[in-house]
């Protein structure tokens, strides 16, 4: 593959002033096993933010319940003070039990408070994006996300935020929340083995508002695929740079944000920009 700098390619969502190159790189891997605690090797988990930056990424996906804390304050170790262009994008809606566990918390409090952690732990005076990470939202009938994002919306009045996205949501609860103020981006979780999504893609694309997939790799366990594997060989790739390439090439409102905790892999990650998938292997891929 030819070199490739994620500036080359970018995406400016709607009703934000924002340029995303669409290769960013996700935090969530710099805490310790189960997103609990710290790295193994702090020095390691430096040293892949700071090359991401030297990579041109520009935007990092982060939560200050990864760890808890842990990630944000290696974020701050690592890049601060920020460079104008990077964008810190992150997400609020659950807090972590001291048993690991993954707790919702969207109460005004609870969300008031993730916002003062995160912009302490990051040490920012207004966060640049934050998405309501809503739980058990899926489904015709899931209930209403308005209350909570209220709340975003006053802390966006009063300067705290910037942008407002949304994450683990479905139409209808996009809907509403457009209704009450823009969004930017939606997260959600969609590869090539989980395309549940595509639909909303298209529609989120017409509007101009980014699609970002959480595991966009196959979460904590790799995708697995005889056609992913066969159609890496046959491009020279790795069958990660391929999910990803397929993702970049899906449409052209999709931000990967790939996490590592290995400054290689990381590079690996940005190579994939590079890579253009023909016609018949993306109709194999799509196939599988």
């Amino acid at each position: 593959m030819t070199a490739y700098s994620p500036s080359s390619d970018q995406f400016s969502p709607a009703h934000c002033d924002i340029s995303f190159n669409r290769i960013g790189y996700g935090a969530m891997q710099l805490a310790g096993p189960h997103v609990w605690g710290p790295p193994k090797d702090r020095t390691a988990a430096v040293a892949v933010l700071r090359e991401a930056i030297e990579l041109g990424i520009n935007h990092i996906d982060t939560s200050d319940f990864y760890g808890p804390h842990v990630t944000n304050q290696i974020i701050r170790e690592a890049l601060h003070p920020y460079r104008d262009a990077l964008t810190i994008v992150t997400k609020i809606g659950f807090v972590r039990g001291e048993d690991q566990s993954w707790i919702p918390a969207a109460s005004a409090e609870q969300l008031r408070a993730a916002v003062h952690d995160n912009l302490r732990n990051l040490q920012l005076d207004a966060l640049d994006v934050v998405n309501l990470r809503a739980p058990g939202l899926e489904g015709p009938d899931s209930s209403s996300i308005g209350e909570a994002l209220t709340t975003l919306v006053k802390m966006k009045e009063d300067g705290l935020i910037r942008h407002i996205g949304l994450s683990n949501v479905n139409a209808k609860q996009i809907t509403e929340a457009q209704q009450i103020t823009d969004i930017v981006c939606v997260q959600n979780m969609y590869n090539l083995a989980a395309r549940g999504d595509d639909a909303l893609i298209d529609t989120l694309a017409a509007q101009g508002i980014a699609y970002v997939p959480f595991f966009p790799l196959g979460g904590f366990s790799p995708l697995q695929s005889d056609t992913l594997t066969r159609v890496a060989a046959s491009v020279q790739a790795t069958p990660m740079q391929v999910a990803l390439a397929w993702l970049l090439q899906r449409a052209p409102n999709i931000l990967v944000i790939p996490g590592t905790s290995s400054v290689a892999h990381l590079r690996e990650n940005v190579a994939a920009g590079a890579l253009q998938l023909d016609a018949a292997t993306v109709a194999a891929l799509n196939a599988m």
